[in-house]
Parts: structure tokens; sequence; C-alpha cells
């Protein structure tokens, strides 16, 4: 089939499944921490077991994917100025030639479907794809730009994320460190 639409469900398919996997993940171990600090009995007390493994379930599913959807949203922009600095394409083939990748990060979100109970495996799984989704968008656009142009691309879209995640950490630990500074027990 020969439609340039035929990828374009993928990227939903792909992030409801990774945000389910990590969402399913999140309520066991919300689940053991309410058990822990006591609160899951009260919990109890409103809702049924069931009722609160879905609430918590869609809680954390929403959450998951609205930080995939943004680090779509925020890869694909930082991609898309890439190949404004790098590309002599004019005519927007290597957009059309990068959506078979889809296909790597649904296969990986397939994937993570049977690492529900390891946060490391599904952490690895997720890496190990984005990784490879790299990989072969790099070594497609290879074929529409120059060789200076992809290692130029390539050293563009790793130092914006370098930036990204560098600040992202920065303002968590600022933030994790104000609030350890406020507590009155932290004197």
């Amino acid at each position: 089939m020969k439609n340039p639409y035929i990828y374009g469900y993928l990227p939903l398919i792909t992030i409801l499944l990774f945000s389910l996997t990590f969402g399913m993940y999140a309520v066991g171990k919300s689940l053991q921490i309410f058990q822990a600090i006591g609160v899951y009995s009260g919990m109890r007390e409103f809702l049924s077991d069931f009722e609160l493994r879905v609430f918590l379930l869609i809680v954390f599913a929403i959450v998951f994917f609205m930080l995939f959807s943004a680090l779509k949203l925020v890869g694909e922009t930082i991609h898309e100025v890439g190949m404004l600095f790098f590309s002599k394409d004019n005519e927007g083939a290597t957009v059309s030639q990068a959506r078979g990748g889809y296909i790597i990060l649904f296969v990986g979100a397939m994937c993570s479907a049977f690492a529900i109970q390891f946060i490391y495996v599904l952490i690895g799984i997720f890496v190990i794809t984005i990784f490879t989704y790299f990989i072969y968008l790099i070594y497609k656009m290879s074929h529409f730009i120059s060789m200076g142009g992809t290692i130029g691309l390539l050293i563009f879209e790793l130092f914006m994320w370098t930036i990204l995640i560098t600040l992202v950490i920065y303002v968590v630990l600022k933030l994790y460190n104000g609030i350890l500074a406020s507590l009155p027990f932290a004197n």
C-alpha cells in the first residue's frame, strides 16, 4: 500500500501502550506505598480494590500520556529544526521516509507490555526503542543529506537533548533541595 498516511496512527497507539504499561507499574508501586504508610485502608472505605486500581491506572496513564506526548512533540520539533539547518530537501521526502520508523516504536511499546512488573526492564525497553528509532532516523536521513549534514544533524540533536535533560534535572534538584530545606526537621 502506498498511502502516505498508513503509519499515522502508530504514534498514538505507541504512546497509549507505553502510558498503560508505565501506568500499570505505577499503580502497583503506589498501592504498596499506600499500604506502607497506612492510607490504603482509608481509601478502601470509599472505593473497592478494583475501583481504586482503575482510578489510579487512569490517573497514572494520563500523566504518562502527557509526558510521552510532550517528549514526542519536543523530539519532533528538535528534529525538524535540525532538518531545517542541515537538509537540502525542498520537497519533504525526508519526512515521509522517517515515518517507517514508527513501526520500531510500536514494536517497543508492544514489548513493554511483557515487562509491566519490572521498572528497569520497562525503562530499558523504552530507551532501547528510542535509541533504535534514532539510529534508524539518522540512517534514513543520511540518504538525503550530505555526510557533513548528517554529522551536523546528529550533533545538533544530541546537543539539544543534552541541554534539555540537563535543565530538567537541574530544576528537579533545585525543587527537591528547596523542599528539603523548608521542612522543619531538616535543621
